[in-house]
C-alpha cells in the first residue's frame, strides 16, 4: 500500500485524539467548570480568543518550522507540549492559570496535529489530494462520535481527573503515531499518489513562495473566506452546550445533538467533500458550504423546538465536513506544495479573526441580553456573506523565476526538494514501507 496512506491513518488517530478531547469537549468543560468557579460566559469566550490569538501569531513561525525541519518532528514538540498543557489544566484554580494552561493545550494542539498532518497530506497526494484530506480532517469528526463518552467521563471521574487521563492518553497514543509521518515523498523515491517515478530526470516541482502567494488576491479570498466559517464553528465550540442547556435541555442532550452533528460531518467529508472533491468545481461547493453555515446558525439563533435544533446540526455539520477538505484541497492546487506549511501558516493569522470574533460576540450577546439570539443572528449573516470571497478567488498564475525558491525570500540556487537543508538522515534514506516501526524522531 501506498504509503501516503498510512500518514492519513496515523493524521486521522492523532486529530480523533484532538477533536474527542479539545475540540468537541471544551462546550462541556466550560458548564462544568461555570459550576465551580462560577465564571462568566465571556472569560471562557476570552480563553478561547486567546488560544486563536496565539495560533494565530504563532502560524507563519509554525509554518516555516514544517516547511524547514518537516511534520514528524514539529508533530512530537506539539503532542509533549499537549499533554503537559493537560496535566497543568488539572491544577488550576484561578481564571489566570485556566488561561495559561489552556493555552499550552491550544500550542501542543497546534503544532501536534492539524498543521503538520496537513503538510505532509498536501506534500504525498496530487490527483487524490480532496479525499485524502478529507479521510484526516474524518478524524476530527470521529472525535464527536465519542463526545457522549468524553461527558460521561467528565461528570462521572471529575474534569481534574479527565484532564489528567487525556495527557496521559495524549503521549501513549500520539507519540508513536507521530512517528509515522514523513515531509516528502521525493526524499524515500517515490511520488505523490504512489505514481511510478520517472526515468527520466523530472525538472523540480515549482509552487509560489510565500511572499508570492502574500501578493496574490486569491491568498487574502481564501484566508477571509475560511475565517467567515470559522465565526460559526468557533462560536458552536464554545456556546452550543450551554445554549442548549439554557433552552431547557439536558447536557446529555447537547451531547447526542453534537453526536449527530459529527455524523453529518463525516457524512459531508466522506461524500462531497471526499469523494467528489476531486471531481467537482471547488469553488462553487464552498460558496454553498458557507452559505450553509449562515442558515444554519438562525435555525439555532431562533430555535423554540428540537426541530430547529435537529436542522441546525445537519445543515451545520454537513456544511463544515464538505468545506474543511475542499478549503485546503483549493489552497494546495493553486499555491502548491513547495511552500504550502509556510503559506498556510500566514493564513491562520488572518482566518483566526474568525475563530476570537464568534465565541466573543456570542458570549457578549449572552451577558450583555441575556440570549444568544443576537449575536448568533449577526455571526450567520457575516458566514453567510463571507461566501462571497470564494465567488471572487479565482487561480492566481504562477511568477515567472529564475529558479526554484523558498520561503520568503528570493530565488535559491538548488531545488527545495533535495536542498541540503531538507535531506534527510542516512537511516531515513532507507525505503519507507508498510509495517515500519522504527522511530526517527
Amino acid at each position: 500500500m501506498f504509503y501516503g496512506w498510512w500518514i492519513v491513518g496515523s493524521g486521522f488517530i492523532v486529530n480523533t485524539a484532538n477533536g474527542a478531547l479539545v475540540f468537541h469537549a471544551f462546550g462541556a468543560y466550560v458548564v462544568l467548570l461555570e459550576d465551580d468557579f462560577g465564571w462568566s460566559r465571556t472569560a471562557f469566550a476570552l480563553a478561547f480568543a486567546l488560544q486563536r490569538i496565539e495560533s494565530g501569531l504563532l502560524g507563519p513561525i509554525e509554518g516555516w518550522a514544517i516547511d524547514r525541519f518537516g511534520p514528524r518532528k514539529v508533530m512530537i514538540t506539539g503532542i509533549v507540549i499537549f499533554a503537559i498543557g493537560f496535566f497543568a489544566f488539572s491544577q488550576i484554580n484561578s481564571i489566570a492559570t485556566f488561561y495559561a494552561a489552556f493555552l499550552l493545550i491550544a500550542l501542543g494542539s497546534a503544532l501536534g496535529s492539524f498543521l503538520p498532518v496537513t503538510v505532509a497530506v498536501v506534500n504525498w497526494f496530487n490527483r487524490r489530494r480532496a479525499f485524502a484530506l478529507a479521510m484526516v480532517s474524518m478524524g476530527f469528526a470521529a472525535g464527536g462520535l465519542v463526545q457522549p463518552g468524553v461527558v460521561a467521563l467528565l461528570e462521572s471521574i471529575g474534569w481534574r481527573s479527565m484532564a489528567v487521563a487525556s495527557g496521559v492518553f495524549i503521549l501513549v497514543v500520539g507519540l508513536p503515531l507521530a512517528t509515522l509521518v514523513r515531509h516528502r515523498p521525493e526524499d524515500y523515491g517515490m511520488r505523490p499518489d504512489g505514481a511510478a517515478p520517472s526515468s527520466d530526470e523530472e525538472p523540480p516541482e515549482r509552487g509560489f513562495t510565500a511572499r508570492q502567494a502574500l501578493r496574490t488576491r486569491a491568498f487574502w479570498f481564501i484566508a477571509l473566506g475560511h475565517g467567515s466559517s470559522l465565526l460559526v464553528i468557533g462560536a458552536v465550540m464554545v456556546h452550543f452546550v450551554a445554549h442548549v442547556e439554557e433552552l431547557g435541555y439536558s447536557l446529555s442532550y447537547a451531547a447526542t445533538m453534537i453526536l449527530v452533528m459529527t455524523v453529518s460531518m463525516v457524512i459531508g467529508q466522506t461524500i462531497i467533500g471526499g469523494f467528489f472533491g476531486d471531481r467537482v468545481n471547488k469553488r462553487l461547493t464552498i460558496v454553498i458550504a458557507l452559505f450553509g453555515h449562515g442558515v444554519a446558525l438562525m435555525l439555532l439563533a431562533y430555535a423554540t423546538n428540537q426541530l430547529m435544533i435537529l436542522g441546525f446540526v445537519v445543515i451545520n455539520g454537513t456544511a463544515m465536513g464538505t468545506r474543511g477538505p475542499l478549503i485546503q484541497a483549493i489552497r494546495a492546487d493553486y499555491f502548491g506544495r513547495q511552500s504550502f506549511g509556510t503559506i498556510m501558516g500566514f493564513s491562520s493569522m488572518v482566518m483566526m479573526t474568525g475563530m476570537i470574533a464568534g465565541p466573543v460576540i456570542a458570549g457578549i450577546s449572552y451577558d450583555t441580553t441575556g440570549s444568544y439570539e443576537f449575536g448568533f443572528t449577526m455571526l450567520a449573516i457575516f458566514a453567510a456573506l463571507g461566501s462571497l470571497f470564494f465567488v471572487f478567488a479565482t487561480k492566481p498564475t504562477l511568477p515567472p523565476s529564475d529558479g526554484p525558491s523558498s520561503g520568503l525570500g528570493a530565488p535559491a540556487p538548488a531545488p527545495v526538494i533535495g536542498a541540503e537543508d531538507l535531506q534527510p538522515t542516512p537511516e531515513e534514506r532507507e525505503p519507507v514501507g508498510v509495517g515500519t516501526t522504527r522511530s526517527e524522531g
